[in-house]
């Protein structure tokens, strides 16, 4: 009913207040303007400006026209996007999970030059916490996963690529009991809670963070959380290391050894088998090497 351009005409006056005013933006005369204006009520039959000495002031019907035609140019210029992005072969977004157990500094970099790579498509980034990685590329909620741990056999066709093994820390509340025992056994850690990241995995078995087969946990969501709780003496857990180090340095937690060897998770980049899907293979190309992966990822 209404081109493009009417709706704009509209939109631009109504925020401007202003025949006049409009009139310059579209580089048009103020009498072309009015005379459009008029043109979309006559056809409407309802008024949608008041006309007043100095300005213009939407009816309350104008108002009504405005919000929807608002609305409309949005969805015109999504479609054109979207017609523009199946030109090029592009699809619209490109679904990235992140293990919780990554690094977060490269997150900026890699956001930026996927946007200034592609003009028309958008980057979705989630979050997942162990088989809960491998459940969403499973399920398609992901196209790649970045430090996907402790591979388990998914249905789908996926590519891997190995990230280096992740180094984990055991620590604590500089004020915590753990501190100030020498030797830490098993019967004496298993006092306090195991601070543990829940995984986020609905359909694959849940796996956690090591502990022993007597210590209570206590599960949640993130390493921010995870963090405020180790600071605060409410238990003891195994961190990445790239992410305790710096708390260590700061003097926020202890690392202690424990008498049995550390932990140590095998982490890889996962991605979907899709030879149309452009934009997984730019990414999987970005993201380099092995070695770069453990450097950018996991390296403390």
């Amino acid at each position: 009913m209404f081109s493009k351009s009417s709706l704009e005409m509209i939109d631009i006056v109504a925020r401007l207040g202003s025949f006049t005013a409009a009139a310059e933006v579209l580089h048009k005369v103020p009498s072309a303007i009015s005379y459009g204006v008029r043109q979309i009520e006559q056809e409407l039959d309802v008024l949608l400006f008041k006309r007043l000495p100095r300005k213009v002031e939407l009816t309350q019907a104008g108002e009504i026209f405005v919000g929807e035609a608002r609305v409309m140019l949005r969805q015109m210029e999504e479609l054109k996007l979207q017609t523009k992005r199946a030109a090029h072969g592009w699809q619209k977004t490109l679904k990235l999970t992140l293990d919780n157990v990554v690094r977060l500094d490269q997150m900026k970099p890699l956001i930026e030059a996927f946007y200034t790579q592609f003009e028309f498509a958008e980057l979705q980034i989630n979050m997942e916490v162990f088989n809960g990685s491998w459940e969403a590329i499973s399920q398609g909620r992901a196209d790649i996963v970045i430090g996907a741990t402790s591979a388990v056999p998914v249905g789908g066709e996926f590519e891997v690529k190995d990230m280096g093994i992740l180094d984990w820390a055991f620590v604590m509340s500089p004020s915590h009991p753990c501190v100030r025992e020498q030797r830490l056994t098993e019967e004496f850690v298993s006092q306090f809670p195991a601070i543990c990241l829940d995984d986020t995995s609905s359909v694959l078995p849940k796996r956690h963070t090591v502990h022993y087969p007597q210590q209570r946990r206590l599960l949640l969501p993130n390493w921010y959380s995870a963090i405020e709780c180790l600071k605060n003496s409410v238990g003891v857990g195994y961190m990445p290391r790239h992410i305790a180090q710096p708390l260590i340095q700061e003097g926020l937690l202890v690392e202690k050894t424990l008498e049995e060897d550390r932990p140590k998770s095998q982490c890889c980049l996962v991605w979907r088998k899709d030879d149309n899907h452009r934009l997984i293979k730019w990414m999987v190309d970005y993201l380099g090497t092995s070695d770069k992966l453990h450097r950018d990822w996991l390296q403390a």
